[in-house]
């Protein structure tokens, strides 16, 4: 069986359980709910992101920046732990390793559909946000947090950015996440391990004490997103959390791969 088509397989599996297609729709809600209230709000909106939040492209910006607080690491979760755990589950991962696919490559291609999940989950949240806004805003342009004023192309492109650096955070919650799949049969403990690694992760954020631990943390950089809607863009914070993101992916990848082509498979 090629990689490729593998591939496509395992995307259709998971594009097509009823479960992910539900998280799809939660992760919808947020920009949804976010542009309404501001459409409805009489008053002169607040200060702060939601505030600002007045057009397509902002609002997808700001709905990225609260989701990657609990929504985008838990949709991820769930299908990074369900990628060995849920076949090791259902008892298919020894006939796909007869098949034979091969321990490498069929991780490989696990590995390749969390990336395409992450990399789906964040555009859906962001195209959701731009369309709204536009429909309920008009087609405007943004305000950047540096306070000058982008045009809606311009505006668009760095929304495209901040999508591109979101995804490869949650790439790599979903390589722990992987790691963690080949250490168990169950998905839902997957899933829910992988969470309390974020949820630690985001506690340790709040503790003074651990600021030495803090700039590696998987989650300490993922407001540097917000760094790509300055003017002029600021690059230092957003070329530090891609490089801690590589290093999560190269590191639990790799201990992913020692564990599963050494796992006696069972089920």
């Amino acid at each position: 069986m090629s990689a490729l088509r593998l591939l496509g397989s395992e995307l259709r599996l998971m594009f097509g359980r009823r479960r992910n297609q539900a998280g799809l729709l939660v992760l919808c809600a947020v920009p949804i709910l976010m542009g309404v209230a501001l459409k409805l709000q009489r008053a002169r909106p607040g200060g702060g992101l939601v505030g600002a939040a007045t057009n397509g492209p902002f609002l997808a910006v700001a709905s990225l920046a609260i989701e990657t607080t609990i929504f985008l690491p838990l949709a991820i979760s769930m299908v990074a732990g369900d990628s060995v755990a849920g076949e090791a589950n259902q008892g298919t991962l020894r006939y796909l390793l007869v098949v034979p696919a091969g321990r490498t490559r069929l991780l490989a291609v696990k590995f390749a559909s969390i990336v395409v999940g992450s990399l789906a989950a964040v555009t859906l949240v962001a195209a959701t946000g731009i369309v709204l806004g536009v429909a309920l805003f008009g087609p405007v342009g943004a305000t950047t947090l540096s306070g000058t004023q982008l045009t809606l192309g311009a505006a668009l492109a760095r929304v495209a950015l901040v999508v591109a650096y979101v995804a490869a955070g949650v790439t790599a919650i979903g390589a722990i996440g992987l790691f963690v799949s080949t250490l168990t049969e169950q998905p839902l403990a997957a899933s829910i391990s992988t969470m309390v690694v974020v949820a630690l992760s985001w506690a340790a954020e709040g503790v003074a004490q651990l600021d030495w631990l803090q700039p590696w943390l998987v989650t300490h950089w993922f407001t540097a997103a917000l760094d790509l809607f300055r003017d002029p863009l600021l690059g230092t914070n957003v070329a530090r959390g891609l490089q801690l993101d590589a290093a999560y992916v190269v590191v639990f990848c790799l201990a992913a791969w020692a564990r599963f082509t050494t796992k006696d498979v069972t089920s």
